[in-house]
């Protein structure tokens, strides 16, 4: 029986069902520090499993080839894939094909919408492409939780038009503080970005609640889906945000691969971000006429191999169920921040258990540095993150430099979250911590 067809029962996994996703997996065989690979970083890259890296191999053996370009088989062959690849991720986010994008990861998509609002400024594109001049009196406002991904490409295209960068402070326990929320997004605001899951605190913010102010005054909304299109079911256009960007390693797909989202009209509206080759109609000495979108923001060579392999990945999770893996991640979530919790000396930042979350946690050893409470667990064989997450205004707001991040997926179990909890209580133990 495939690991598909194992998968059906309603709820989180059980130990048979775990065994046959993780025998998917290869690497997760391991043996670290003579200790077998306990995986908790899927927050910063998940695992392959090994039909992904069937999918590209055998792209590579069998299609390899440019695309779009070549009138011979296996360029036909190439592009099918590639597009197919295309057509996969669009129905697995409720989106259609044109509006799909792809990118090397998300911090490219980011970087691709801030600038080419900064061309629409410039004069560059379309009449439609005013709607994204900015200048001195409109505002573009992020939250305090974001990935710096999400926060310097505003801080750059707000230093290069002029624009005002402001923000939705959070509370103590990390949510975000909404309280003064219509001062902060008022008719001055042009852009919300913010995200839909923190990678730091593992909190599910208030997608609908966001986009809803961001519509009544107009504003354009740009959703970070890092951490939640690999763990929770996404449809862009019940959510209806404008942009959305996530990323393909952190959902059993290849790194080099990323997704942005637009709406259709508003892809055809911005200017192109990268030029050259395979974005255009017509080209002279003097001028250049580009084509709709999403072309006209894929110049160059792109990534075949790592899109089919995306490709691979979405189908694996949707064979699994995406209900069924948040599910599980929740049980895991849940016994991860309980059990850290009650550790004496230790501090989960953001909202306990039970507050509505991905299976992820960061937390504080008191007087010990994240890096050595990181090599601790490494000697076991346990692999979490350490530092700031890239998320250090986050941090700086709840008091610490740094902290470790354990983070779940699919493939792990409620024995490795125990290890973890263990490892950690020893931790406190071997560094004299006291609360």
């Amino acid at each position: 029986m495939s690991t598909a067809e194992s998968t059906t029962r309603a709820g989180a996994f059980s130990a048979a069902e775990s065994h046959a996703i993780r025998a998917d997996f290869p690497i997760l065989s391991a043996v670290v520090n003579d200790s077998p690979l306990v995986y908790l970083d899927s927050g910063a890259t998940s695992q392959k499993p090994r039909q992904v890296l069937d999918a590209e191999r055998s792209f590579y053996e069998n299609d390899n080839a440019a695309v779009h370009r070549g009138a011979h088989m296996l360029a036909a062959l190439a592009t099918e894939s590639f597009e197919d690849a295309r057509s996969t991720v669009a129905r697995f986010v409720g989106a259609r094909d044109d509006e799909i994008v792809w990118t090397s990861n998300a911090t490219e998509g980011i970087n691709l919408i801030a600038y080419a609002m900064g061309n629409a400024g410039l004069g560059r594109g379309s009449a439609d492409a005013e709607q994204f001049r900015l200048g001195a009196g409109d505002e573009i406002v992020v939250t305090e939780m974001e990935h710096h991904a999400n926060l310097i490409p505003w801080q750059e295209l707000a230093a290069r038009t002029g624009a005002t960068l402001r923000f939705i402070p959070v509370d103590d326990d990390g949510s975000l503080d909404l309280s003064g929320i219509r001062s902060i997004v008022t008719a001055k605001t042009r852009v919300l970005a913010f995200t839909h899951v923190s990678n730091v605190l593992g909190i599910v913010n208030p997608v609908a609640e966001l986009v809803a102010l961001a519509k009544e005054v107009g504003a354009l909304t740009v959703l970070d889906a890092c951490q939640s299109a690999p763990h929770l079911a996404l449809n862009l256009a019940d959510l209806d945000v404008d942009f959305a960007v996530f990323s393909g390693h952190k959902m059993l797909g290849p790194t080099g691969i990323g997704v942005l989202y637009g709406r259709a009209r508003l892809l055809n509206a911005l200017p192109p971000f990268l030029t050259g080759g395979s974005m255009i109609t017509t080209v002279t000495m003097e001028r250049a006429e580009y084509l709709p979108a999403p072309m006209r923001f894929e110049a160059g060579t792109q990534r075949i191999s790592q899109a089919i392999g995306l490709a691979a990945a979405i189908r694996y999770l949707q064979n699994v169920g995406l209900d069924r893996i948040a599910a599980h991640e929740s049980v895991l979530g849940e016994r991860l921040v309980a059990g850290l919790s009650a550790l004496p000396g230790i501090t989960v930042l953001g909202q306990g258990a039970g507050s509505h979350r991905v299976g992820l946690a960061s937390f504080d050893v008191a007087g010990v540095h994240s890096h050595d409470v990181g090599q601790f667990l490494d000697d076991r064989g346990i692999a979490v993150r350490v530092g700031h997450h890239c998320a250090q205004p986050l941090h700086r707001r709840l008091g610490v430099t740094s902290s470790t991040r354990a983070s779940t997926y699919l493939y792990n179990t409620v024995d490795e979250v125990d290890q973890l909890i263990a490892g950690v209580a020893d931790a406190t133990t071997f560094f004299g911590v006291r609360p």
